[in-house]
């Protein structure tokens, strides 16, 4: 309670700008009025302004929940706007007793509150004008929705050529290259480690840290990835092709007549060997594959 009395003070203390807060601070101080008349009735001479706060926010809380319960019952029975009976019905929901509401209305020591200056309610910007507004044709209800704004369906024309000129385009384009290096530097530098120039200020001229490499020639030696996907290309080319000699070559010795097949003898395994499973142990990565040695001649 000690809390929100003070955000409520400290509300109240700053000056309303925009016209809804001019419009809920009005309503504020006509309930504030209200609750200081009830204590007046009741034969309070002075009051704190913690309490009248409070007091003023337990009857804002009160009147908002029998708004919300009479729009509730009111939409119940398809309607859109609440009547008294919905009013009456909610206090009786609340535990008020409606009966004697005409007794309390009609008492002697009531004190009469002038009523608050009439406030114009927020004004809601409007949308783009563009055009003539429509109204409804003969043949449409006047209970129908209207239609909408005319900038939503009228096309606008523009009368300002695209900017063909070579210098113009060179120099938009250098400027959209330059930010987009600047933008992922930055983007680079603040995910990133980085490295500064000051020892007091990090922050100023941040600088992308280097990674150091336990091996720094590595990265000239190994092919980068467009070679490896030309050398892959090249291997599944020469592949096809070799595959495409093997069935040659193997129908060759099909035809022939003189084959004996039912003399043929297998390996223990009974599977005859083929060059694909050597092929396949191969590395395509010159780097990677196993040092051959040369052959060395030795003198007689």
């Amino acid at each position: 309670g000690a809390l929100w009395v003070i955000l409520a003070g400290a509300r109240h203390s700053k000056a309303a700008t925009s016209p809804s807060e001019n419009y809920c601070l009005a309503r504020r101080r006509t309930l504030q009025v209200a609750v200081s008349a009830l204590l007046t009735e009741s034969g309070f001479d002075s009051a704190e302004k913690a309490a009248v706060e409070t007091l003023t926010e337990m009857m804002q809380s009160y009147i908002n929940e029998i708004g919300r319960c009479a729009k509730a019952y009111c939409e119940h029975t398809a309607r859109s706007v609440p009547t008294l009976s919905d009013a009456v019905v909610t206090l009786i929901e609340m535990g008020f007793n409606v009966d004697t509401l005409p007794v309390y209305a009609k008492r002697s020591q009531r004190m009469v509150i002038t009523a608050p200056p009439v406030t114009n309610p927020p004004v809601t910007p409007k949308a783009l004008s563009a055009g003539q507004k429509r109204t409804h044709p003969p043949h449409i209800p006047g209970h129908f929705p209207d239609f909408p704004d005319p900038h939503t369906y009228i096309k606008t024309p523009t009368f300002r050529e695209p900017v063909s000129d070579y210098q113009v385009v060179r120099e938009k384009a250098a400027t959209q290259r330059r930010d987009v290096e600047r933008a992922l530097t930055r983007f680079m530098a603040k995910t990133g480690e980085t490295q500064t120039l000051f020892k007091d200020d990090v922050t100023t001229f941040p600088l992308i840290a280097a990674k150091p490499s336990t091996i720094p020639y590595l990265s000239a030696l190994l092919p980068s990835e467009l070679e490896l996907q030309s050398l892959e290309e090249t291997d599944s080319s020469e592949q096809d092709e070799q595959t495409d000699s093997e069935n040659a070559a193997g129908n060759n010795l099909t035809d022939d007549p003189s084959a004996d097949k039912e003399n043929s003898i297998l390996p223990p395994g009974g599977v005859v060997p083929s060059s694909k499973a050597s092929e396949e142990n191969l590395i395509d990565n010159p780097y990677l594959r196993p040092v051959k040695k040369p052959k060395v001649r030795r003198k007689k």
